[in-house]
């Protein structure tokens, strides 16, 4: 597992250096012969359009003749490379969302509650954003003739890195050649276990138990320009003498949630909250809530009707003992930085016998405070 950088336009790392040559368009390291037999490309055009289902602006991917971008002056040595066919290049690309899907959970429920995306990740190396004060106050009088309080806000500008984390496999063109004679499916089991690599590194940096790059000076930023997860963000709250379960203490527990609650309440943060916990919880929450009333349910059933807690879900890996992580599910807490998904390139060596391929994406957790450092991330512990 790798992480590269883009910085001031310029590749750093053979992933960054191989997007600097293809003007950080991943589509001209993805060459194909289509069903005509012309060697082709899918570029992004430049231009976007409005997508109403996302609500947001998208970039246009148009195919082109390998020719026709030759002719424009762009020619690379990946276009010698013309290996795939487009419905091998499909075989792949399937296999690897397909096990992403199956390992991201804190990264899921973060990019379906608030994502950011359609800009030009490739060609920036820290996304920025600010935090503002919150000024002025109402006045009451009788006649609406009172000053009013027109304080201006004051703004924090932050910066979070955008690494590219990637895992590569290799294929040899001779079975590659096998498998188009023998008509069988292309074997995608290097796919998937790059996929799978990728899409851990991602779920253990959103959770923050694989800690994130530190990239850039911080001057300028209240804090240090950095990536972030929900256990290792600094403004988050956090509460270190949580009872541990012993599956006949569900009272306990129970009040223990609501005071990590109360904590998020306390610093201005309502919910919708979505609680994770590490991967020694489920013995217990899926026990019975109270021994001596079994019509209580379990724990979880208990704890799922807290005002406020949207859902229980177990990180598997989050494995601090009996930990518990509350979340506020709204973009000013958290916010998934989705500026290419995970993406497969191809180039040959040796000759054309080594097929080379890489998976890749720029997929980051945005973490929030406002200006005063309040944070919607409550973060228990035992002690």
């Amino acid at each position: 597992m790798f992480v590269d950088f883009v910085l001031n336009g310029q590749g750093m790392g053979p992933v960054g250096e191989q997007l600097s040559e293809c003007r950080f368009d991943p589509g001209l390291l993805r060459p194909y012969i289509d069903d005509d037999g012309r060697k082709c490309v899918t570029v992004n055009t430049g231009r976007k359009k409005y997508n109403e289902e996302k609500k947001r602006l998208e970039p246009i991917y148009e195919k082109r003749l390998v020719s026709e971008m030759k002719a424009l002056g762009v020619d690379l040595p990946v276009f010698n490379a013309m290996s795939l066919r487009k419905d091998e290049w499909l075989q792949m690309d399937t296999a690897v969302q397909l096990i992403i899907r199956k390992k991201l959970r804190a990264w899921a429920d973060l990019a379906a509650s608030s994502s950011v995306g359609g800009f030009n990740a490739m060609g920036k190396m820290i996304y920025e954003h600010e935090t503002a004060s919150d000024p002025g106050a109402a006045v009451v009088d009788m006649d609406g003739l009172a000053d009013d309080q027109n304080d201006s806000p004051k703004y924090q500008l932050e910066g979070l890195p955008l690494p590219i984390t990637h895992s590569g496999f290799w294929l040899s063109s001779r079975r590659l050649m096998i498998s188009r004679n023998s008509g069988t499916p292309l074997n995608t089991f290097l796919a998937e276990a790059c996929g799978r690599r990728v899409a851990e590194m991602i779920e253990k940096t959103t959770i923050g138990v694989e800690t994130g790059i530190t990239y850039g000076a911080s001057t300028g930023y209240s804090r240090t320009s950095k990536v972030y997860g929900y256990t290792n963000f600094g403004p988050r709250i956090t509460k270190t003498d949580m009872t541990a379960p012993t599956g006949s203490n569900g009272t306990t527990i129970l009040s223990d949630w609501l005071a990590l609650r109360e904590l998020l309440y306390d610093a201005g943060f309502t919910g919708p909250f979505m609680v994770y916990t590490s991967n020694d919880w489920d013995q217990y929450l899926d026990n019975l809530f109270s021994t001596t009333e079994p019509s209580a349910g379990t724990l979880r059933s208990r704890l799922l009707q807290v005002d406020g807690i949207q859902g229980i879900r177990r990180l598997d890996y989050l494995t601090n003992t009996f930990t518990v992580l509350m979340v506020q599910m709204t973009s000013e807490v958290a916010q998934a930085i989705n500026g290419m998904a995970p993406t497969l390139i191809q180039w040959e060596s040796q000759g054309g016998l080594r097929l080379n391929f890489k998976i890749m994406a720029i997929q980051v957790p945005l973490l929030r405070a406002d200006f005063d450092g309040n944070c919607g991330i409550a973060h228990g512990t035992t002690s």
